[in-house]
C-alpha cells in the first residue's frame, strides 16, 4: 500500500492520490510492509543537547500548514441512450439526466492537509509535490493562524517537490536550506510539521542511515531517520541543530500508516537546484545526456574485464542526442562526468542534473577493455518521441538451436506476433529456457530477445553460438544485451562448462 502522508483527508480519512513517483515507490521493501510517502529525519550537532526548546522556538514560525481543496467530478450515473449522431433528442435526455441524477452525482470537494516551509521573506515556500498535485486551491495557515491563499510556481513530480508563493503585507520569517552533506549518522535532526492535522508539531531522532535508494525515480538519495514524523508531515522540515534545513520529509516505511522509526527526506542540496529552477522558470531546466542505463554486477564487469562493479553501464543511445554526438556506443560503461566518478549507476543522472545545460563536459567511458575519454555538450531534457523502424524482412520459419540451455531462433513475423516484439528489435528470440540451466539462473526468459553477445549484433543461434565460442576464454562470463518489453538489459551468463 501506497498512501501519501499530505493527503489528510476531511474526518481523518486518509487519500491516496498517484503521482508518477509514488508509482514507483515499490520494490524496495516489496512484500513485506506499506511505504508510506511522509516524513524523514536527518542528522545534526555530535553532541547530546540538553535539549531543543530555543531551537524549536527559533525555527517553528516559518514551518506552515498547506491546506489543498479539490473538486472531483462524480461519473454520469444514468447513462445516455443509445442515439443518432447529432439527434435532436440527444440534448434534450442529457439536459433531463442532469436535472435528475442523484445528489452523489454532484461534484464534491476533497480536502487534505500537509506541511511545508519559508525559504525566503518574500513567501516562497517549498513543499511536497504530492501535497498539491492536483489542488484546485491552495492555502497556507501560518502558526499564528493567519491565512493566505498560495499559488503555484511549480512542482517537479521526480524529485517530489513545489514551490509556491504567498502575498503579505510584512516580511515573513524563514528558515534557510542548509549543507546535507554535513550530518552524519548518529548526528541529532529536528523534524518539525503537521501531523494528522492536529497542528504544529516537533519531534527529534538521529540520522538513522544516508544515500538510500528506495526505487521512487532517478534520483533517490534520501536521508533517513527515527524521528517520529506522520501522516500531514509530508513537505515539513528536517533541520540540524543549527536550524538549517537539510532534507524535506517526504516518505515513511510504516506497515500501519505511523511512524515506526523510518522516515525519508529528500536532501537539500539535491533540492537546492530544484527549488532555483522552479523560482526562477517556473519549470526544471534539466540536464539530459540521451543514455538509459543500469547498474552493474560482478558477473558483468568480469565479462568486460572491468575491475569492479562501479559506473553506469548503457543500454540504448538515443539518437540525434548529446549522447549520440559525443560519440557513446551501447554497452559503454561510463565511469566519469565532468571529473566526478560514477560510483554507482544512480549518481549518474544527480550529476547530470547539477550540470549547467549548453557546458562542454568531458566523460570517461570503458570500451573494449580500456578506457575512453569523450567530449559532450549537456543538453536540456524534454519527453523524447522514438519513431518506430521499419519491421525488417525475415525468413518465415525459425531455424532452431539449443544453446546454453536455451531454444533459440531466428525472428520471424510469427514470433513477433506471439512475443509482442516491438518493430525495430533485431536479434534471436529465446523460444524456451531450461529452468535449471545457468540461463535461468541469470534471468533470462521465453520471450526475450537477443539483442548482442560480447558487443557484437546476432541475428541467428549461429551467431549467438560463434560469439560464445569467440569470447576470451579467460573470462568466466559473456556479456548478454537482451531486450525485453522494448527494454534493453545486460546480462552476464558464465562460460564455464
Amino acid at each position: 500500500m501506497i498512501e501519501r502522508s499530505g493527503d489528510m483527508m476531511n474526518s481523518m480519512t486518509f487519500g491516496a492520490t498517484g503521482t508518477g513517483r509514488s508509482g514507483r515507490l515499490k520494490s524496495a521493501f516489496a512484500g513485506l510492509v506499506a511505504l508510506v510517502i511522509l516524513t524523514p529525519v536527518a542528522a545534526a550537532a555530535h553532541d547530546t543537547p540538553s535539549g531543543f526548546a530555543d531551537l524549536a522556538e527559533k525555527v517553528m514560525p516559518a514551518v506552515v500548514n498547506i491546506a489543498t481543496k479539490q473538486e472531483v467530478k462524480a461519473e454520469r450515473q444514468i447513462p445516455l441512450p443509445e442515439l443518432p449522431p447529432g439527434s435532436p433528442f440527444e440534448k434534450f435526455f442529457k439536459d433531463f439526466l442532469d436535472r435528475n441524477r442523484p445528489d452523489d452525482s454532484q461534484p464534491r470537494s476533497i480536502t487534505s492537509l500537509g506541511s511545508g516551509f519559508i525559504i525566503d521573506a518574500k513567501g516562497f515556500i517549498v513543499t511536497n509535490n504530492h501535497v498539491i498535485d492536483g489542488a484546485d486551491e491552495v492555502t497556507v495557515i501560518m502558526g499564528n493562524k493567519d491565512e493566505y491563499k498560495a499559488t503555484i510556481v511549480g512542482h517537479d513530480s521526480e524529485t517530489d517537490l513545489a514551490l509556491l508563493k504567498i502575498e503579505a503585507k510584512k516580511p515573513l520569517p524563514f528558515v534557510e536550506l542548509g549543507d546535507s552533506d554535513k550530518p552524519r549518522v548518529g548526528d541529532w535532526v529536528m523534524a518539525v510539521g503537521n501531523p494528522f492535522g492536529i497542528g504544529e508539531s516537533v519531534s527529534v531522532g538521529i540520522v538513522s542511515a544516508r544515500n538510500r535508494d528506495l526505487q521512487a525515480g532517478n534520483f533517490d538519495d534520501f536521508i533517513q531517520t527515527d524521528a517520529a514524523i506522520n501522516k500531514g508531515n509530508s513537505g515539513g522540515p528536517l533541520f540540524d541543530m543549527a536550524g538549517k534545513v537539510v532534507g524535506i520529509n517526504t516518505a515513511i516505511y510504516s506497515p500501519n500508516g505511523s511512524s515506526v522509526g523510518v522516515g525519508f527526506a529528500t536532501p537539500s542540496n539535491l533540492a537546492k537546484k530544484v527549488i532555483a529552477d522552479l523560482r526562477q522558470f517556473g519549470e526544471i531546466q534539466r540536464g539530459w545526456l540521451g543514455v538509459r542505463i543500469q547498474s552493474l554486477t560482478k558477473e558483468i564487469a568480469e565479462s568486460l574485464s572491468l575491475a569492479d562493479d562501479s559506473g553506469a553501464l548503457v543500454t540504448e543511445v538515443i539518437s540525434d542526442s548529446p549522447a549520440a554526438k559525443a560519440g557513446v556506443m551501447l554497452s559503454d560503461v561510463i565511469l566519469e562526468f565532468d571529473d566526478q566518478k560514477i560510483d554507482e549507476m544512480r549518481n549518474l543522472p544527480r550529476i547530470v542534473l547539477e550540470t549547467p545545460i549548453g557546458k562542454k563536459a568531458v566523460m570517461k567511458v570503458w570500451r573494449d577493455g580500456k578506457a575512453k575519454n569523450l567530449s559532450v555538450q549537456v543538453g536540456k531534457f524534454e519527453e523524447q518521441k522514438v519513431a518506430a523502424a521499419e519491421e525488417p524482412k525475415a525468413p518465415e520459419q525459425p531455424v532452431g538451436k539449443n544453446v546454453l540451455g536455451m531454444d533459440l531462433a531466428s525472428l520471424t513475423p510469427l514470433l513477433r506476433e506471439r512475443f509482442e516484439i516491438q518493430p525495430g528489435t533485431d536479434g534471436v528470440a529465446v523460444l524456451d529456457v531450461d529452468p535449471n540451466g545457468r540461463a535461468a539462473e541469470k534471468g533470462i526468459r521465453a520471450g526475450d530477445v537477443i539483442v548482442e553477445v560480447d558487443r557484437q549484433k546476432v541475428a541467428s543461434p549461429a551467431d549467438v553460438e560463434a560469439r560464445m565460442k569467440a569470447a576470451n576464454p579467460d573470462r568466466k562470463a559473456v556479456l548478454f544485451l537482451i531486450n525485453r518489453n522494448n527494454q534493453n538489459v545486460h546480462i552476464a551468463l558464465p562460460t564455464e562448462g
